[in-house]
């Protein structure tokens, strides 16, 4: 894993290194311990048939962590330093990347508050760290989703639109509950009218009908996820008319497909919604554009598709 620390007294990050993949120290009255001052960001490396490397479009995730950093009273590493610790952890871990076609090293950046405080106030040092695991290939099967129409996810003015450390565990009781009713993940409501879908619990939405491609905006309680970017960007390649919107619940009951998208299952068709025991069904199978968006994304990040939009990266 590579570590590199900010201090009160060089106040930058530097001297960076890779050191063995294990525990680390850390003060109790830490920023993040404490007071959840931190943020993560998610990417994946993938294996080309020529044995090649190839890292996506990193640069979103170092401009979209110096975002959250922002929020979140933080320094943050350069872009180019984001982009050297990941291309260091990789090659650090090369044997690690699964074969072409099986799946991929999945890579976590960390940035947290290390120093000691026990006062309500940002830390006075900062780590920022960076690990990766082997994963398979994505989530398997398709998404069966229930609206939760109490617990939100986000709220207007929070954290929602950036990868802060505490987005997330607030809503494990609901999506425990969930999934014990057999449904894969929650679809949250927006918390002002409590009427217009936002996203999932970890990966963002799409509705077609017709031609158009309709995904709630991100307007600060949604997090611009790279891969809703990058498919949109296909899609419209595509020819289909993609707009960001504020979607109203109801608008789900008639959409000829729904899919998600996020760096865990890329693309994935969405089965069913459920809303106030209302079950509504959508198209599956290869011939969904779901399926079509899949298949060009994960060509293009796989090297088995030309990337004409310079999204990635071979590193050796």
């Amino acid at each position: 894993m590579y570590v590199m620390k900010f201090t009160e007294e060089e106040q930058m990050f530097c001297n960076g290194t890779l050191t063995r993949f294990g525990n680390i120290q850390m003060c109790p009255s830490s920023g993040i311990l404490n007071y959840g001052q931190g943020l993560f960001e998610g990417l994946k490396t993938y294996r080309k048939e020529d044995e090649g490397i190839l890292l996506f479009r990193t640069e979103e995730n170092a401009l979209r962590m110096k975002v959250g950093a922002d929020r979140m009273c933080m320094p943050s590493p350069t872009v180019d330093q984001f982009i050297d610790a990941v291309k260091k952890t990789v090659l650090a871990n090369k044997r690690w990347v699964p074969p072409h076609g099986r799946g991929s090293l999945y890579i976590r950046p960390l940035l947290m508050g290390t120093g000691r405080n026990l006062e309500v106030k940002p830390s006075s040092e900062y780590t920022f760290l960076v690990y990766a695991s082997p994963v398979g290939n994505g989530l398997k099967g398709v998404l069966n989703l229930m609206v939760e129409d109490n617990v939100h996810r986000a709220t207007p003015g929070g954290t929602g639109g950036i990868k802060a450390v505490t987005n997330y565990s607030p809503i494990y009781k609901p999506l425990t509950e969930a999934k014990a009713k057999g449904f894969s993940d929650l679809l949250y409501l927006d918390a002002l009218t409590g009427s217009n879908i936002e996203e999932c619990s970890g990966c963002n939405i799409f509705i077609l009908k017709g031609n158009v491609i309709s995904t709630p905006t991100t307007h600060g309680t949604i997090l611009p996820g790279i891969t809703r970017k990058s498919i949109m960007e296909i899609a419209s390649g595509f020819g289909y008319q993609v707009e960001e919107r504020a979607i109203p619940i109801k608008e789900v009951f008639d959409a000829e497909e729904v899919f998600c998208t996020g760096t865990a299952m890329i693309v994935k068709s969405v089965a069913s919604i459920t809303y106030q025991g209302k079950r509504i069904e959508y198209k599956l199978g290869a011939e969904t554009l779901a399926q079509k968006l899949h298949a060009t994304l994960t060509g293009i990040q796989t090297g088995v598709i030309e990337d004409k939009l310079g999204w990635t990266m071979v590193i050796d």
